[in-house]
């Protein structure tokens, strides 16, 4: 991948919201930003508190136009970038948007949806986790070869530079929808580009279009309570914002 060509996703995904959409609130709490859009769309993106360029948004950005304040998901502020990348969200995981896509938004949500659903497809195999999500260690370790990369490592885990070198040898990977914000996504895809590669977390933008790039399956969160969404953002309690909509699954199968 050719370095003028790494913002073709992030371009892609501003370019399709529409320029008549506007912000309605926005929130900020110590683990994600949440935006709402005027056509009652919510959207989240992870904080990472990397703020060494100064913040390019206003304090109230009620009355912006959604799909700038999105352009902020390519800022290196990354508490800006969270923002951007929760306009994005804002649109592509509304609703209704994702109900016409054919996903089921009626199930219970589950924060380990993803992993449930490939547990007996990876026995046997070699697996990469971009991101330390809850539950790995039990849920996965025993039925494959698990590596976890984190920026961040806890024990066991691989620093997220050892992407370098192992992921392109993985039969599945999975990556963290957080890593829009800190811009590391199309250098991992294209490191991914020979694996089944599953985009993970509620940062996960919702759209077929990111099956161009190597997507096979995203696994996103669609708001259905926005105001209990909003409350779980500020109040911070991590895994409460489950509880505002669900975590859902979409195939590049189901597009035929």
């Amino acid at each position: 991948m050719l370095k003028s060509s790494m913002w073709k996703i992030y371009d892609m995904l501003i370019d399709g919201i529409p320029e008549d959409i506007t912000v309605t609130d926005a929130a900020l709490g110590p683990h994600w930003a949440a935006v709402l859009s005027s056509e009652g769309g919510v959207g989240m993106g992870m904080r990472y508190d990397v703020t060494s360029l100064p913040s390019a948004l206003p304090a109230d950005m009620r009355g912006t136009s959604l799909r700038l304040l999105a352009q902020s998901a390519k800022s290196w502020n990354f508490i800006d970038a969270a923002h951007g990348v929760a306009a994005l969200n804002a649109y592509y995981n509304h609703p209704d948007r994702a109900r016409a896509l054919g996903i089921d938004t009626t199930r219970a949500s589950r924060d380990n949806e993803a992993f449930l659903k490939y547990r007996a497809a990876l026995t046997g195999k070699k697996a990469a986790v971009v991101g330390h999500f809850p539950y790995l260690e039990n849920l996965l370790r025993p039925v494959c070869a698990l590596s976890i990369l984190e920026r961040s490592p806890r024990e066991g885990d691989l620093p997220d530079s050892a992407g370098e070198y192992i992921l392109a040898e993985q039969d599945y990977v999975f990556i963290t929808g957080s890593t829009l914000v800190n811009k590391t996504l199309p250098r991992l895809l294209e490191l991914c580009r020979n694996c089944t590669t599953v985009l993970v977390g509620p940062s996960t933008p919702l759209t077929p279009a990111l099956f161009d790039y190597g997507v096979y399956d995203l696994s996103g969160f669609v708001v259905l309570d926005p105001a209990r969404l909003f409350s779980s953002v500020r109040d911070g309690i991590e895994g409460r914002h489950f509880a505002a909509g669900t975590m859902v699954n979409f195939t590049r199968l189901s597009q035929g």
